[in-house]
């Protein structure tokens, strides 16, 4: 068989990519990735001492990189000769960026969702699975919601995911297209770009640095592994029904001022490092959704407790401090990052906060 990813070189793309070889390592894999600020090709092709897996290299038959943007219809062309399945993870993911500038989450998740979904139009394939979020359900305050709660995105990125998911459903409705949907809750693991909250927090734990907390940190979230969201997308791709939608949780919840004090205590680190900035505009206070789709009907379940997976990816940034600390400084410098928004002053630190 043969698989194309979008945007292979970023975060989930490229854990996707090394587990679904380890599991069909005679299928061969096309990977279209524009390489922007998010994608390297070192999370493909390092050895070892860089991704602690076995680079996709080794796997003869199945490297095929072309660099290209979804939003350019020759490339996606060129992409999709002969491939059987799509796995769409090409997006702008950062939603302060996407405060900050809007343009490239419309052009990126929106335009080029709908570049890919012409031309697969063209070039039909046996199944074309898009991964949307959980964040296009909008805050969640009580309960669990499922597959068939209405959208309502409160950020930018939300606003654009919820757009590019409606309308791989249309595509699906007007022209029989094989789709299905995805929507993951929040995903954590090695080699997360550091302007995510966790890779951030670890990394600004191990330099000594304060660890940025929106608002009171009071914020909840759902936190998934990154091999068990990739099992999840390998299990609805070869399962899932054409035309459905599968939210993919964990079973994990908690606010990031907690999650913020296990890396902390995980390190050789002080609670005093974490500061509370100011909340960003729209914030979502909680995520919650129901997965009992997917876990009654394909039979996936998380294989990862959060402290398992949380301690695996601290001790690898840990131990490559070196090969993350040049991209964090980066991050630092940039105008969109998080961390050039304002301390709150201690005085409107919430009670019982860690000083």
């Amino acid at each position: 068989m043969k698989l194309l990813v979008t945007g292979g070189a970023g975060f989930i793309g490229s854990h996707l990519m090394h587990r679904w070889s380890a599991f069909h390592p005679d299928d061969s894999i096309v990977n279209l990735d524009a390489l922007t600020y998010a994608g390297t090709l070192e999370r493909l092709v390092e050895a070892d001492d860089s991704l602690l897996r076995e680079p996709l290299e080794a796997h003869p038959g199945h490297r095929q990189f072309i660099k290209g943007d979804v939003c350019d219809p020759a490339k996606v062309r060129e992409a999709l000769e002969g491939v059987d399945v799509v796995i769409h993870c090409a997006a702008e993911t950062h939603v302060d960026r996407s405060i900050t500038n809007t343009a490239p989450f419309i052009r990126t998740n929106v335009e080029g969702t709908r570049v890919l979904l012409e031309q697969v139009r063209l070039q039909p394939v046996k199944r074309f699975l898009y991964i949307s979020t959980d964040e296009v359900y909008g805050p969640i305050l009580q309960g669990a919601v499922d597959e068939q709660a209405p959208l309502r995105p409160q950020s930018p990125y939300a606003a654009s995911k919820a757009a590019a998911d409606l309308l791989v459903q249309a595509f699906h409705a007007t022209f029989g297209l094989p789709v299905i949907i995805a929507r993951p809750t929040n995903v954590f693991g090695i080699s997360q770009l550091p302007e995510k909250f966790i890779p951030l927090c670890i990394m600004n734990a191990i330099e000594g640095r304060p660890l940025p907390l929106y608002g009171d940190g009071q914020q909840r979230r759902c936190w998934l592994f990154v091999d068990d969201l990739c099992d999840a997308l390998m299990a609805i791709a070869a399962q899932g029904t054409i035309g459905q939608i599968y939210n993919i949780g964990s079973g994990c919840e908690q606010t990031n001022l907690e999650t913020a004090r296990q890396i902390l205590a995980a390190l050789p680190a002080t609670t005093s490092q974490i500061q509370f900035v100011a909340d960003r505009p729209g914030h979502d206070r909680r995520y919650s959704i129901d997965d009992t789709k997917l876990r009654t009907l394909l039979g996936w379940k998380p294989g990862t407790l959060f402290p398992d997976g949380l301690r695996q990816t601290i001790e690898w940034y840990d131990k490559f401090r070196g090969l993350w600390l040049p991209i964090t400084q980066r991050l630092r410098e940039d105008p969109y990052h998080w961390l050039n928004r304002p301390a709150r002053s201690s005085a409107h630190q919430p009670s019982g906060a860690l000083l």
